[in-house]
């Protein structure tokens, strides 16, 4: 290993369905965070690692800083504002296609407190025509003092390598944190559990938006080899209920069917996947089911 090896912690922030997740995924090259075009699909703490011959960048992927609606939003904006100042960087990104929001100045009102560099990713730039970028950059740059504004499509992965250069000339020498294998400090059984949410979010559109969870209840290895899984899907009404199972359980059926492909996309192997839904009234705003589902945060 490289006697100069570099490491450090980065920090993904900005506003909801900016392309956090998308990014996260395209550094690391497999799915650990879920995509959904609906906001706030991030809830926890997310932490992907890239390592290369000389240096190692765990990345952070925050949820979207928002204006809480209950205590579970507050625990996810506790949680992104949490990381600020904990890390060796933090990437402010936007999404160009959007422009400037008042959820960007209630993030560069935060930004004004770090310590570390920061710099501003305009991402989605496969959206817009190259002459609406230069006005939008000169806008932010007069907002707040970037140590660069670094323009990417994290889709389709345009100017993402030049970023991870900037990045890594920018983070300390230090040691390898994380096996050169490893891309995730979750568990596999939470992103199992965030992988089936994704198709819910998916499949249900509109009608069943953020309040449900996903416990994974057994995850159990057989002698063939093959893993069983039982995951409960938790709403908050009766109505949603029926949502999620559908028609004759057709919608629980398509759930599970999307979401046993990406699990033995994770996993390497044959995946038997039992869903069955709950209902919870209310549970975003209950202490005890908060902690229950994992969202602790004393752990962040």
């Amino acid at each position: 290993m490289d006697t100069n090896f570099k490491s450090g912690f980065i920090t993904i922030i900005g506003r909801p369905n900016v392309g956090k997740s998308t990014f996260m995924n395209k550094v690391i090259g497999q799915k650990i965070a879920i995509m959904s075009d609906k906001p706030q699909t991030t809830r926890n703490k997310i932490q992907g690692v890239l390592t290369q011959d000389d240096a190692q960048f765990i990345f952070i992927d925050t949820p979207g800083i928002h204006k809480p609606k209950h205590r579970l939003g507050d625990f996810m904006v506790k949680i992104a504002e949490n990381t600020l100042n904990e890390v060796d960087a933090i990437l402010f990104m936007i999404n160009a296609e959007e422009g400037y929001g008042r959820g960007d100045q209630f993030i560069i009102d935060r930004l004004e407190r770090v310590k570390g560099p920061v710099f501003l990713v305009v991402n989605k730039i496969d959206k817009v025509h190259p002459d609406e970028l230069l006005p939008l950059i000169e806008f932010y740059n007069e907002k707040y003092d970037f140590e660069e504004i670094i323009p990417i499509s994290a889709l389709q992965g345009n100017n993402v390598n030049h970023l991870l250069d900037v990045l890594k000339s920018h983070l300390p020498e230090g040691p390898q944190f994380y096996p050169a294998d490893q891309v995730t400090d979750h568990p596999e059984r939470f992103i199992i559990s965030e992988l089936i949410r994704e198709k819910v979010l998916h499949l249900t559109r509109e009608e069943v938006p953020h309040s449900i969870a996903v416990v994974i209840e057994n995850i159990e290895k057989r002698e063939s080899n093959a893993i069983f899984i039982q995951a409960a899907i938790i709403a908050e009404r009766k109505s949603q209920k029926g949502i999620l199972i559908g028609k004759q359980g057709s919608m629980l059926k398509n759930i599970g069917k999307d979401a046993r492909k990406d699990i033995e996309a994770l996993l390497g192997s044959k995946v038997y996947l039992e869903l069955w839904v709950k209902v919870q009234k209310d549970w975003r705003n209950k202490q005890s089911q908060l902690l229950e589902y994992g969202f602790r945060e004393d752990e962040y």
